[in-house]
């Protein structure tokens, strides 16, 4: 099975598709970022001119430049009428009759587009309004080399059409990421799952395997959290959660690439991938220092199983959780400020890696230390 397409895979498609649909030379789809006051290219497809590139970093415009976005838009909706396409040409107005198709469209057209089409050596083009959720969303232009056919008002009402098609497609592929983002992030802080942390820990061994990266994991265990809940009501204690997760976020972010989750209940793990085993457990020590710091809870019990200490072969992403856990159960049974690092005490004899070796030849759930007292 195909995989989903991404929304920039999506518009890529859709500006292509419009393109050849419409015998343009060029395409390209823009989103009209409010927050910026910006126009900002997406993709751009066909015959691309000198500083266009298919997948712009940050090609934008100011909206001011291309005010029918904002003013022609609104003024035909205030009307009760819909958003139409519309051409324009580099001659801009033309002697007795406009630019634009549509009556009621800017007279002369934009400045900013008809100087874009004479630098890029393009007769016209069509532009037309991409609508999604009842708003202004962006546009889909398609252009024409100077010399050849200048687009007319079948055109315009085709890219209309191409335009509201391209928004289905857009608002498709938001409910697909929106599906795809449930499955992977715990819907209390925002962060990773451990559905999300099982794909990605897979992935990080085959790495490990094939190539000799470092894969840490850093599990965590909210102490505290049952006293919360009792005494002060689970809504609190959903905070306590919520503010340990930004706490984990904020250090996660210290390790390039580092995936932070939610396992469940009061456990977090942070992954790395990577970065050497000193470097995850100093921000592993951070971590402790931090939660320590929050108002509410106790602190952190937190474990730490890597690649690059001395735990012998990690062949699954079970025996890895198991060091883990292992160590994140004799951090909290000791009650340490510091996290416990598994195979740091005697390499294969270490307590921690001799404690989650002998649960090897039992069902692998995870927390199967918890009924365990020192």
């Amino acid at each position: 099975m195909a995989a989903a397409q991404t929304p920039r895979e999506a518009v890529g498609a859709a500006a292509d598709s419009a393109r050849r649909a419409l015998d343009g030379t060029f395409a390209a789809v823009s989103v009209w970022e409010r927050e910026r006051g910006r126009l900002r290219v997406l993709v751009n497809v066909g015959e691309l001119m000198h500083g266009e590139e298919p997948l712009p970093e940050d090609e934008s415009y100011p909206v001011y430049q291309f005010p029918e976005i904002t003013e022609f838009l609104h003024e035909r909706w205030a009307s009760g009428g819909e958003p139409h396409a519309w051409v324009e040409t580099a001659e801009g107005r033309r002697a007795g009759s406009a630019s634009f198709c549509h009556e009621g469209a800017p007279p002369g057209g934009s400045r900013g587009r008809v100087a874009a089409l004479r630098r890029r050596g393009r007769g016209s083009c069509v532009v037309a309004p991409i609508v999604l959720h009842g708003r202004a969303w962006g546009e889909l232009y398609v252009a024409r080399p100077a010399g050849s056919e200048v687009f007319g008002r079948d055109d315009a009402d085709f890219a209309t059409v191409l335009a509201a098609v391209t928004a289905a497609g857009l608002a498709q592929t938001e409910r697909l990421e929106e599906v795809r983002r449930l499955a992977f992030t715990d819907p209390l802080t925002g962060l990773g799952n451990r559905r999300a942390v099982d794909i990605r820990l897979d992935e990080a061994l085959e790495a490990h395997r094939s190539h000799g990266t470092v894969v840490s994991l850093v599990v965590c265990d909210v102490n505290g959290l049952k006293r919360v809940n009792d005494t002060l009501g689970h809504a609190v204690g959903d905070r306590l959660l919520e503010r340990f997760g930004s706490v984990l976020s904020l250090c996660g972010a210290m390790l390039p690439g580092a995936l932070v989750a939610r396992l469940g209940g009061d456990e977090f793990c942070l992954l790395g991938i990577g970065p050497p085993a000193d470097e995850v457990v100093r921000v592993a020590d951070e971590l402790c220092r931090r939660a320590a710091e929050l108002e509410m809870g106790e602190g952190v019990a937190c474990g730490v199983a890597s690649t690059g200490d001395p735990i012998g072969p990690v062949r699954s992403a079970r025996r890895l959780f198991r060091l883990a856990d292992a160590a994140q159960y004799r951090a909290k049974a000791a009650r340490s400020a510091k996290p416990v690092v598994a195979g740091r005490d005697g390499g294969p004899d270490d307590p921690v890696v001799r404690l989650a070796d002998s649960a090897a030849d039992h069902p692998p759930e995870r927390r199967r230390f918890r009924g365990r007292r020192p």
